[in-house]
């Protein structure tokens, strides 16, 4: 299983982003699509997850700024990002699980500025 991300970028506190992951391969039924990040010298935290039903899931630091989506036809899940703020600059990962397994995508680049 492989997936790719797309998105992210540079900037301003205030602005929008939006980050997609595609997943491909021998997928099967994908139970839950998720969205990490990782700071640098933080640990990487969950952002949001997103399950086959379309549950959400957010971390209280996104909760009403980000929205989590996915279109299971085409086994991609989406990111919305608004009202950004300097915190949230890190690099973002997306996770399928494919019960029992667990794939990561390559991460993309965000980045706040102040």
């Amino acid at each position: 299983v492989q997936l790719q991300a797309s998105g992210g970028g540079l900037v301003q506190t205030g602005g929008s982003l939006g980050l997609s992951c595609a997943a491909s391969g021998s997928i099967g039924s994908i139970n839950v699509m998720a969205w990490y990040r990782q700071a640098p010298g933080k640990q990487r935290e969950l952002v949001a997850a997103i399950s086959s039903g379309g549950s959400t899931n957010y971390a209280d630091s996104v909760k009403g700024r980000f929205a989590i989506s996915r279109d299971n036809a085409k086994n991609t899940v989406y990111l919305q990002m608004n009202s950004l703020k300097p915190e949230d600059t890190a690099v973002y990962y997306c996770n399928a699980r494919i019960t029992p397994l667990s794939y990561w995508g390559q991460g993309t680049q965000v980045t706040v500025s102040s």
